[in-house]
């Protein structure tokens, strides 16, 4: 049963909480363990694949999730439920997480991709149920405990990985990370209680209409004040911390200096600044609202970046730690602060359209950042420490950006 205060506004129950909470825990096990960690070494390091088949297959995956995340977001706003389409996605997932190198190289490709669509396109409803999970009152609070709660799935994926892999090899490996990706997620299947949402007259949006969808969806965007702006501002800072995060050991190692044993704890400091770093914004952000929390992240990010370019140009190691501290804090506050952002500005009938957008500026970040450092680091010459500045005046862009951005919320938002 769901419960109502006695003026009739949502109040989530527990289990629903907890259920949505763990799921952040649940995909990050995909994100970490397969994306960042496992299934690029066995392409190229265990089978002989080529830096460009991996490459081109996340860039293909990308560009169809940037097609599909506003027609998914829309589906679920017009038929009133997103948790089946979560569970959906999920399925696919982890279905194909589990099949990952068993066929070889080829099979293998095509199920990274698939699963990382059913990855992405779960992330943008998993994000539109946090009002089904919070009032606005506790939204913050939530939110940033999901993100922190993430962070364990992270250490999670890391020690599947490091029992199964001298044991059992790599499709182990796999097979383990969809499990736990799968056992995680199972309470958000089951506990999550959806608000009660009117079906929208007319035939759902079919999959044919995806890219008239997406358009759409930025009209929609451009007709409700700050949603584009922030959508901008987003891809801006997202591109920063994503580069930052793919490139940060090889700068800890080649610019700084540090050891592998350095530069593990490196991360792993990094992982728990960003981990508290989430809890302390999201009760920031029911006190003095995301605006203010998120703009505290960014700053923190930038203090993280100038420490690590004063570690690099004047070689005091030691400086290099506090890319740790305010880079991780930075990245928590941020992930923490912005999709409650999202929530202030979105009217509530347009909430899973508005996050497949919110998804879109992500995925591109994703592709565009890389490609920025490889120009100013390489083709340019300028070297790692310039590409890292140059990310430095991304996130300085983003705050110009969102400067004018209000999180008053929107007088269609419903509690």
């Amino acid at each position: 049963m769901r419960e109502t205060d006695p003026e009739g506004d949502w109040r989530p129950r527990r289990a629903s909480v907890a259920a949505w909470v763990l799921y952040d825990l649940a995909n990050t096990t995909f994100a970490l363990g397969v994306g960042s960690r496992y299934f690029g070494l066995w392409l190229i390091e265990e089978r002989g694949g080529a830096d460009w088949q991996l490459s081109v297959t996340t860039m293909i995956a990308m560009l169809v999730v940037i097609l599909l995340s506003p027609w998914i977001g829309a589906l679920t706003d017009h038929i009133g439920r997103r948790v089946p389409y979560l569970v959906v996605s999920t399925l696919i997932c982890v279905g194909a997480t589990a099949l990952l190198a068993t066929w070889g190289i080829v099979p293998s490709l095509v199920f990274y991709a698939i699963g990382t669509v059913g990855f992405h396109t779960g992330a943008v409803v998993y994000d539109a149920l946090l009002p089904d999970v919070s009032t606005p009152a506790t939204r913050g609070r939530i939110s940033g405990l999901g993100v922190a709660i993430g962070y364990a799935g992270s250490a999670l994926a890391l020690g599947i990985g490091a029992y199964l892999l001298p044991r059992a090899g790599y499709a182990a490996v796999f097979r383990g990370l969809a499990l736990a990706f799968l056992v995680f997620a199972v309470p958000a299947f089951v506990w999550i209680l959806e608000r009660p949402r009117p079906r929208r007259a007319g035939l759902a949006p079919g999959l044919l209409a995806a890219p008239a969808t997406m358009i759409d969806a930025w009209r929609q965007a451009s007709r409700h004040p700050g949603v584009v702006r922030f959508l901008v501002g987003r891809f801006l800072y997202t591109d920063a911390i994503n580069t930052v995060f793919l490139f940060n050991a090889v700068f800890a190692k080649l610019e700084l200096g540090f050891t592998d044993a350095q530069t593990d704890r490196l991360a792993l400091l990094g992982i728990l600044c960003a981990g508290l770093g989430a809890v302390i914004a999201g009760r920031a952000v029911d006190r003095l609202g995301p605006r203010r929390v998120l703009n505290a992240a960014l700053y923190s990010q930038i203090v993280g970046l100038a420490a690590a370019i004063t570690a690099a140009l004047t070689g005091v190691q030691a400086v290099g730690w506090l890319v740790a501290v305010g880079g991780g804090a930075g990245i928590g506050a941020a992930w923490a602060s912005d999709r409650v952002f999202m929530t202030r500005l979105t009217p509530e009938h347009l909430l899973g359209e508005f996050f497949g957008l919110y998804a879109i500026v992500g995925r591109f970040a994703t592709v565009l950042g890389p490609l920025t450092w490889a120009l100013v680091a390489d083709t340019l010459g300028l070297g790692r420490t310039a590409a890292l500045a140059f990310l430095g005046l991304f996130i300085v862009g983003a705050r110009f950006v969102l400067q004018t951005v209000s999180d008053t919320p929107h007088p269609e938002v419903t509690a």
